[in-house]
């Protein structure tokens, strides 16, 4: 996902695409922790996704 992407969405798309990506996260630090995960690249991708994500939402608040 590149900040581009993220700047096309509406606000809506944004704060769902955040909620699914926290509870992605959230998913991976269970697997994790019992030792089940099969990809731990993974919990990297999708805490920068969760960055990029809220970067472009404050950025839009301040343009406002």
């Amino acid at each position: 996902m590149k900040a581009k992407e993220v700047r096309d969405w509406t606000a809506e798309e944004q704060a769902q695409k955040l909620a699914e990506a926290e509870k992605e996260l959230f998913n991976l630090r269970i697997q994790q922790a019992a030792g089940q995960l099969e990809k731990p690249d993974r919990l990297r991708t999708v805490r920068r996704d969760i960055a990029r994500i809220k970067t472009v939402m404050n950025t839009a608040k301040a343009a406002r």
